[in-house]
């Protein structure tokens, strides 16, 4: 069985003017596949402040792969974000995605985000594809001595990136997903690349909760990252701010999505 990795792509400045029903998401497709249930039985749930500052600081900041630009600013969407899957074959995967769109809408408390009819109202494209496309794919997004970098030092399954403009508001990303790897690998992948599109973008191998972690995988999404989700959307959290700006809001950002967040997942308060 080939080893997963996971790729983002970070797009930057060159580009840009020089990547109810979530309830029933968790309890009903995702229900369907063991190795999600599983994770769910055992998820950590409880986290102290100092837990969940240290994923977001070593996520919402830097890059796990940089092609140009700085990473020391807060990357996110100032916009409503709209998501659009290209791909003709599964269309079951195309509602898989529309579920998981909901799931994650539902979760994350100041994010509007939901599907797009067209790719035109679309500024999340993500392309579903045969694993065996799956490179030349990769290619017609960042030509041929890019994917063959990526295919030779990571082999992703899955992977995103996204188009910042000088204020480091995120203004397009694209997600690539294999449609045909199994059910756990394309939730898995669906839900962090599509969360990592929204500004995320940095993996980390020290933070054991969250999916952001090459080492770990979810299929769901978890409370520690809906945390980390939550905190970069709330609009005190404004693209741009540095790691002093945003260490000086947090503690009141963190009081609130706390509430937030014991709130939709049925926890108690901390």
């Amino acid at each position: 069985m080939r080893t997963r990795f996971r790729f983002s792509a970070v797009l930057a400045l060159a580009f840009a003017g020089a990547a109810a029903d979530g309830m029933v998401l968790q309890h009903a497709a995702a229900a369907e596949i063991a190795g999600i249930v599983a994770r769910q039985r055992v998820e950590k749930k409880s986290f102290t402040d100092g837990e969940i500052v240290d994923g977001f600081m070593k996520t919402a900041f830097g890059a796990e792969y940089h092609l140009a630009g700085r990473v020391d600013r807060i990357r996110k969407y100032e916009m409503p974000v709209r998501v659009f899957a290209d791909g003709a074959s599964r269309p079951d995967r195309k509602a898989q995605l529309a579920k998981i769109v909901r799931d994650i809408a539902s979760r994350v408390q100041h994010l509007d985000i939901a599907m797009a009819e067209t790719g035109e109202d679309a500024n999340v494209l993500v392309k579903l594809v045969r694993d065996r496309d799956l490179y030349r794919t990769i290619s017609t997004f960042y030509g041929s001595d890019r994917a063959r970098e990526m295919k030779s030092s990571l082999d992703p399954q899955c992977l995103s990136g996204f188009r910042k403009n000088e204020k480091y508001e995120i203004e397009h990303s694209d997600v690539i997903l294999t449609v045909d790897n199994g059910d756990f690998i394309f939730f898995d992948c669906a839900y962090e690349e599509l969360l990592q599109s929204l500004g995320p973008i940095n993996d980390t191998s020290t933070i054991p909760w969250t999916m952001f972690n090459d080492s770990v995988q979810m299929g769901y999404f978890d409370v520690y990252d809906q945390y980390i989700m939550n905190i970069l959307y709330d609009p005190r959290i404004r693209a741009g701010m540095t790691v002093a700006e945003v260490r000086a809001v947090l503690p009141a950002v963190l009081a609130d999505v706390r509430t937030w967040v014991a709130k939709v997942n049925g926890l108690a308060a901390e």
